[in-house]
């Protein structure tokens, strides 16, 4: 899939405004029923449409900066974008999704007064964690999990009313579920909008509820899947678009939110991309040099050269042998720290081999230095 910047015509820290008026002039030029039968316009109209409901929306643009289009279920996931619905926009839609950017809805100024809207009650957002292994990491996995979410009641169809029965128009609002009350100050007299206290909002009236449910809504375990690209870290998150609790009456679902926690490992210490290793090796050892097996974070060994002399605290670097980087074809490093253990609990002969070592080893000067914290 083309980067979504790109479907744009915007760089990756274009504002909001930027986006905005660039989904504008594209959405115009494309749209449907300026070009009718025109698949190609309609094409990059949806291209433009799906680009612009993710950079436009905060939390899933920054999820997008990090994960690509996995990130916002798109590409391989299962959750993306469907795009049906995008062409029914009218070109009065189009216009009035961008009245903050111009200063007010141009045709509410313009023919006396906005158009009623009805307040979408989407579903809750749902929140759930996943544990992975270092190996996983490395490789990217598929993970199925399980929760509870409300969904949308079989017997009504998420309706909220019983079988047979259809809801009914708000008489208090007439279907626009918004309201207007006048407030007279001394001087002003203003007109305030609010939600409409009878219908919540959703310009219906149930009369006659569904006995299977409460509101449309019924809570059920469900198994959900999520592919968990490589290098992720904990705290990084994956919002999943449409698998949190469905909307009451019908209305949209909210989303999952599923974060990523890390297992403790028993020898490696992660930071960011490279990861820790400490290698405990003889005196004898580090005096004459050796190759060792290092495990790997990849689930293998890996021979490592100790050169002869070396010091205890010492770091070895073990190329590309580290996290990848994500959104991108590199990795970090592996570092091995090394632990010289020196011998205790000598016996005569051994003491002897030592003594005869430092009659005929160069004096080390004693001296002193500057610890580095």
């Amino acid at each position: 899939m083309r980067d979504l910047y790109d479907v744009l015509g915007v760089s990756n820290n274009a504002s909001n405004d930027e986006i905005k008026k660039s989904y504008r002039k594209i959405a115009l030029k494309y749209h449907p029923d300026k070009n009718p039968g025109d698949k190609e316009a309609e094409s990059k109209f949806k291209e433009a449409a799906e680009a612009y409901s993710v950079l436009s929306d905060n939390r899933k643009r920054q999820q997008y900066d990090q994960f690509g289009h996995a990130g916002v279920g798109m590409g391989d996931q299962t959750q993306g974008f469907s795009g049906g619905g995008f062409h029914h926009m009218s070109m009065d839609d189009i216009f009035g999704q961008f009245g903050d950017v111009f200063g007010s809805d141009i045709f509410g100024s313009i023919f006396g007064g906005g158009r009623g809207r009805q307040t979408i009650r989407r579903g809750q957002d749902l929140r759930a964690t996943i544990e992975l292994t270092y190996n996983e990491i490395v490789t990217g996995v598929e993970k199925t999990i399980k929760i509870k979410r409300l969904e949308h009641c079989v017997t009504c169809q998420g309706s909220g009313a019983a079988p047979g029965v259809s809801p009914t128009t708000c008489q208090q609002c007439g279907g626009a579920g918004r309201v207007r009350q006048m407030s007279q100050s001394f001087i002003f007299q203003s007109v305030v909008e609010r939600e409409c206290p009878i219908c919540k909002g959703t310009g219906k009236v149930i009369i006659k509820p569904c006995k299977s449910c409460s509101n449309g809504q019924v809570r059920k375990s469900v198994s959900v899947k999520v592919k968990v690209p490589a290098g992720v870290e904990s705290g990084n998150y994956m919002r999943l678009d449409g698998q949190g609790n469905k909307g009451e009456s019908g209305q949209s679902a909210g989303d999952l939110v599923v974060f990523f926690e890390e297992e403790n490992h028993p020898h490696f210490v992660r930071d960011g991309e490279n990861v820790f290793l400490e290698a405990v090796i003889s005196f004898s050892m580090a005096a004459l040099g050796i190759s060792i097996e290092v495990p790997t974070i990849d689930g293998g060994n890996v021979s490592l050269k100790i050169p002869s002399g070396i010091q205890s605290g010492q770091i070895l670097r073990m190329r590309k042998k580290g996290f990848p980087v994500m959104r991108g074809s590199s990795r970090g490093d592996q570092l091995v720290r090394v632990h010289v253990e020196t011998p205790s609990g000598l016996n005569k002969k051994q003491k002897s081999i030592f003594e005869e070592l430092e009659s005929k080893e160069n004096k080390v000067k004693q001296s002193y230095r500057k610890i580095k914290l």
